[in-house]
């Protein structure tokens, strides 16, 4: 489930783009939900951008549950590369009236994430499937449950890296009822990163030149491309072949197509490798050695 805030062309006024996952993706999901949950969201009171004569409509007969949710636990960072299906587990607890059932099918609740506000967001994603919820007292339940993300689908845009914000939605199918919570978390979406290197010549003669190449790139989700990552700070490491531990020689930055290319003298037999410290668009990531034969 992803929804995003677009400017429609009608009346120059911002509309809900709710856009359907592709049956392939979601052949085992929970369509009610994933419809349900669109539909609240689309009709969400608060939510001006959000919008729409039928949404008003739905939002005006639509009632609060009552629900509440804590003690959401969702992972630090999500790594998003170009092409595959990611998912990342939420937990929580929900709480609500003794006169709801949260096991009947009447009931559903889910994890979303969200840019922006939770009245007003600029985009949201949620998940496929409800959350799996175990009673722990008349009035709270133990939920898991996941977020979807299909980047090849189009769920995401560059744009988009960096915090997002975690909340949850619960629906009671039968009345159209709702409650929607958000700020309980947040996590950091990023664009999957790549690091190569190569070391040359093998061998070498000690004393001699060693130059180092290599390039840092990261996923593009608008073209779903790997595209280098310029102006980055990247550091040149060594470590000796009886080591586990590697050494940083120097520092240098990414060209503006993300390549790098640096020398360093021959000493001992050992690995050269890149490394990239990340930022919150982009995870860290070091490249596997390359061995050099010192002769």
């Amino acid at each position: 489930m992803r929804i995003r805030a677009t400017v429609a062309a009608v009346s120059g006024a911002l509309a809900l783009s709710a856009l359907a996952v592709p049956a392939a993706q979601a052949a085992d999901a929970a369509p009610s939900f994933r419809a349900e949950a669109a539909k609240v969201l689309a009709g969400h009171t608060g939510s001006t951008a959000f919008r729409t004569a039928d949404a008003d409509a739905d939002a005006d007969a639509a009632a609060d549950l009552g629900v509440t949710f804590s003690n959401l636990k969702i992972a630090s960072a999500v790594k998003v590369g170009t092409t595959n299906h990611v998912t990342t587990t939420v937990t929580y607890t929900l709480t609500h009236g003794a006169n709801y059932d949260v096991t009947s099918d009447d009931f559903d609740s889910g994890p979303v994430i969200y840019k922006g506000s939770i009245d007003s967001p600029e985009v949201l994603l949620g998940g496929e499937a409800p959350a799996s919820c175990t009673v722990t007292s008349t009035t709270t339940a133990k939920c898991t449950g996941k977020i979807d993300i299909y980047p090849a689908a189009g769920d995401l845009i560059n744009s988009d890296a960096g915090k997002w914000s975690a909340g949850a939605i619960a629906l009671q199918y039968s009345s159209d009822d709702f409650s929607l919570q958000g700020g309980l978390g947040s996590t950091l979406l990023q664009r999957y990163s790549k690091l190569t290197v190569n070391a040359s010549p093998e061998p070498v003669k000690k004393g001699k030149t060693v130059t180092v190449t290599g390039k840092l790139s990261r996923a593009n989700w608008e073209d779903n491309e790997y595209h280098g990552y310029a102006t980055q700070s990247v550091k040149l490491q060594f470590r000796k072949k009886s080591s586990s531990t590697y050494t940083t020689l120097k520092t240098i930055k990414t060209s503006s197509t993300g390549t790098l290319k640096t020398t360093t003298t021959a000493t001992v037999d050992g690995y050269f490798r890149y490394s990239f410290a990340g930022t919150s668009t982009t995870p860290a990531v070091s490249a596997a050695g390359d061995y050099v034969d010192v002769q």
